[in-house]
C-alpha cells in the first residue's frame, strides 16, 4: 500500500506538532506557513517546506495541493484565512480536508464548505492527530509518554484468521495485546483464539513499534 502524502497549513504549536509526527513517520510532508523563519526551521526535514499565502489559488495550484492525500489546515487565529484557504482546497479537489477551528462558528462554516473533519486543539494534540492520519487502521490514539502509547486498531484482512500465538506480537513487533473488543464484547485473548474481521486490537507499546506493525499489517 502506498503511502499518502499530507500537507500541513500553519505552523503553530499545534501544525508544527503533526509536522514533526508525521515526519517521524517517514511520510512525505508538503509544509506552508506565510513566516519565513517558520518556515526556515522545518525546511531541512520536511519533503517540501514553502512560504505562501493559502488564500492565493493559483499559488496553491503551482505548488501542487490538489495532488496531495490529505491536507491539513492548522492556521492560527486568522479564521477568514482559514476559511478562504479551506473553500479554495474544496475547489482544488483535494481529496481529504482537516481543519484546526477555533470555536463552533468556524466550524460549521468550514463544514459547510466541505472539510472532512475538524479539530479543537484543546480536545486533541498535534501529536495525536498525526498518529491517528497516518493510517486508516488506527482508530483511537492515547500518549501514555513521549515515547508510548495505547492504540485500538481494526483487524485487516492480514491478520484476519491467525491466531493470537501466531501472531506473537511481544516477540516480533516487540508490542502487547490487551485486549480484543468483538462488537459489544471485551476478549482476554488465549494463545488459540484466533481475529475475526471487524475485531478491534487494544496494543500497547512504544511509538516506533506501534508504527512499524500498523504498516505491516496494511501491507
Amino acid at each position: 500500500m502506498a503511502k499518502k502524502t499530507f500537507a500541513v497549513i500553519g505552523l503553530g504549536r499545534f501544525g508544527s506538532a503533526v509536522v514533526e509526527e508525521l515526519i517521524k513517520s517517514n511520510h512525505e510532508v508538503l509544509v506552508i506557513d506565510r513566516n519565513q523563519e517558520r518556515i526556515s526551521k522545518v525546511a531541512k526535514i520536511a519533503t517540501h517546506a514553502v512560504v505562501l499565502n493559502t488564500s492565493d489559488e493559483s499559488a496553491l495550484k503551482e505548488v501542487g495541493i490538489q495532488s496531495i492525500d490529505h491536507v491539513i489546515v492548522a492556521i492560527g487565529k486568522d479564521i477568514e484565512d482559514s476559511i478562504l484557504t479551506t473553500l479554495i482546497l474544496k475547489e482544488l479537489g483535494v481529496k481529504r480536508i482537516t481543519v484546526k477551528v477555533q470555536n463552533n462558528y468556524h466550524e460549521k462554516v468550514v463544514l459547510r464548505l466541505g472539510a472532512d473533519e475538524t479539530i479543537q486543539p484543546e480536545r486533541i494534540t498535534g501529536t495525536r492527530l498525526a498518529h491517528r492520519i497516518v493510517t486508516d487502521t488506527i482508530l483511537e490514539f492515547y500518549d501514555l509518554s513521549d515515547e508510548h502509547s495505547f492504540v485500538v486498531i481494526e483487524a485487516t484482512s492480514k491478520i484476519v484468521d491467525s491466531t493470537v500465538a501466531n501472531l506473537d506480537l511481544r516477540d516480533r513487533f516487540h508490542i502487547n495485546l490487551v485486549a480484543i473488543k468483538r462488537g459489544k464484547d471485551v476478549i482476554i485473548a488465549k494463545p488459540d483464539d484466533s481475529f475475526e474481521a471487524k475485531d478491534q486490537l487494544l496494543l500497547v507499546g512504544k511509538n516506533t513499534d506501534l508504527s512499524k506493525f500498523t504498516a505491516w499489517t496494511e501491507k
